[in-house]
């Protein structure tokens, strides 16, 4: 690499990092925030919490009922994602490049997936929850439109990546278009969409926990209700609780993805 290239970068990078301390400034500025105030503050907070923020043994005697609630939000992120993803999987052949049946469908595969994606989970609990109202539905509804717009660019993406060799040679011999995608895309794409799949899940779950705040169900409620009445070593058993699910199902997801990948 030439120096006039390296003097170049380094000029990239220098202006860069002034318009990142500028943007930065601009923004306390606006907001009032003070950084130094923030910084005296934080000691305090930690200070705060672990003195509030302990389990007792009273607080564990809500354990059943969390657990009972904290299930119910695992099985409800669980199902919201495998049942976008069977819709995302439709939507992903119609979108991508190497299946597409024609340019209308594949547009139309893709704005669905930009709209649901670009829109967070917690704004779509907010539209859903004027219809549907506080219910698991609502809760369901918000992570399935979120996952269906997350899940359908991966798999657009994924099955653009697949060998078009095999697609090649199956429609040399005159396969039909199912045919095509049954042997040749869905397998070559299959180990990364459920990496995709399992990845999702583990978003839902820690999701689906503000969006029960919302809806009033799961654990998002549980957590909620406690924190509202200012039971504090409850809500630090929520939050363990939620921790400790959270970090299982990684855990789950991480051995799956070594055996399939």
């Amino acid at each position: 690499m030439s120096e006039k290239v390296m003097q170049k970068r380094k000029w990239q990078m220098t202006i860069a990092l002034i318009i990142i301390i500028a943007i930065t400034y601009l923004s306390a500025a606006i907001t009032k925030f003070n950084f130094i105030d923030g910084l005296v503050a934080f000691p305090e907070a930690i200070g705060w919490m672990f003195s509030n923020l302990l389990i007792t043994q009273e607080s564990l005697e809500k354990l059943p009922t969390i657990l009972d609630k904290l299930v119910e939000t695992i099985f409800m992120s669980i199902a919201a994602t495998t049942t976008a993803a069977v819709v995302s999987i439709f939507l992903g052949i119609m979108g991508s490049k190497t299946t597409s049946i024609n340019g209308f469908l594949s547009t139309f595969a893709r704005f669905i997936a930009s709209v649901s994606r670009n829109i967070p989970v917690v704004a779509w609990a907010l539209i859903l929850l004027l219809s549907f109202g506080q219910n698991s539905l609502t809760g369901y509804l918000a992570l399935f439109v979120g996952t269906v717009g997350f899940l359908t660019r991966a798999f657009i993406e994924s099955i653009d990546e697949a060998s078009h060799s095999a697609v090649e040679a199956l429609t040399a011999t005159g396969a039909t278009y199912f045919h095509i995608v049954n042997k040749a895309v869905i397998p070559q794409s299959l180990p990364q969409m459920i990496s995709w799949i399992l990845f999702m899940i583990e978003t839902n779950i820690r999701s689906a926990t503000l969006v029960g705040i919302l809806t009033g169900t799961g654990i998002g409620y549980t957590f909620d209700m406690y924190y509202k009445s200012m039971n504090y070593n409850v809500v630090a058993l929520v939050t363990f609780s939620i921790v400790i699910a959270v970090i299982i199902i990684e855990l789950m997801s991480n051995y799956i993805r070594k055996v399939i990948m």
